[in-house]
């Protein structure tokens, strides 16, 4: 197999808020190269970088709407509680995922969790939507919470890290998401001097976001906090780690090659089925909460 080549790696470029709690960098689609169509099937990442909440009441997004593709929330610090119209709700901890697949419509709620919110207490997520292909952009939205105890866990040689596999295959070790796409997904953690091999096809969409520590990947820096996209073009790549704790978020997919019509919280295939999200938004359909 060919090295996998890199296109760029890009540090955070502004912040915003979500809500009136989460103060996140968005790298999909708003960095330059990091587009829809660039990143496909991924059309959002938000990383919500290490933060310290202080005590108070409970902060975050109240009821919204979303359709047309799934969303994933890798914690890293800190507690999110959330619900849906249709009946879900949990909490997610450090080390969880909740992926969420809005599909046909659903109204969601994310907030800090009420005690981790009491007490306060140090913050770092990662929410990465994934666009459905048209066929299941009507499919009726579901739910999964993956705690970290159920992943896949793969041990890095010398016990000096490990893979865990949250979607798709790593050496033979599967992660527990149910995704309708192909797509792999993989938190890298490391200790200083550790290395991992990875091969995806080279058609995939491969990209990697540095959580904290820092990483040589083939012979490239990124330091935290910064995301290294790969250009389509080559299979094979190493990553070193050059810190201790260092924590690496790893996607890579197949692209749908479908039209984007993307608009706030609906992402469709074309833009009469956007203008229906809107009005069936406004019509009550996504439900109550």
């Amino acid at each position: 197999m060919e090295k996998k080549q890199i296109d760029f790696v890009t540090h955070p470029q502004g912040v915003h808020m979500v809500g009136d709690g989460f103060r996140v960098h968005n790298f999909i689609p708003q960095v330059d190269g990091l587009g829809r169509y660039d990143m496909d099937p991924f059309i959002l990442l938000d990383y919500n970088a290490l933060m310290h909440v202080e005590p108070g009441v409970q902060r975050g997004v109240g009821p919204h709407p979303h359709r047309g593709f799934s969303t994933v929330t890798v914690a890293y610090h800190g507690s999110v509680a959330h619900r849906d119209s249709k009946g879900n709700h949990g909490v997610i901890h450090a080390g969880d995922v909740q992926w969420m697949t809005a599909a046909g419509g659903v109204l969601h709620e994310e907030l800090f969790e009420k005690e981790f919110a009491s007490r306060g207490g140090d913050f770092q997520m990662v929410q990465l939507w994934v666009n459905l292909p048209e066929s299941h952009k009507a499919d009726a939205p579901s739910y999964q919470a993956i705690r970290h105890e159920d992943m896949g866990f793969y041990a890095l040689p010398g016990g000096k890290g490990v893979v865990e596999v949250i979607s798709g295959e790593y050496k033979g070790v599967a992660g527990p998401a149910k995704s309708v796409t192909d797509l792999s997904l993989f938190n890298v953690r490391m200790g200083k001097g550790a290395a991992a091999d990875f091969a995806f096809p080279k058609e995939n969409t491969t990209a990697l976001l540095v959580i904290s520590g820092a990483v040589e990947v083939n012979g490239v820096d990124v330091p935290q906090d910064n995301l290294l996209k790969f250009k389509r073009k080559g299979e094979e790549f190493n990553v070193v780690a050059t810190e201790d704790d260092t924590v690496v978020l790893l996607f890579s997919g197949k692209p749908l090659n479908e039209p984007i019509y993307g608009m706030g919280p609906f992402v469709m295939s074309n833009h009469e089925d956007l203008v229906k999200a809107f009005r069936d938004f406004g019509n009550g359909k996504f439900g109550e909460m």
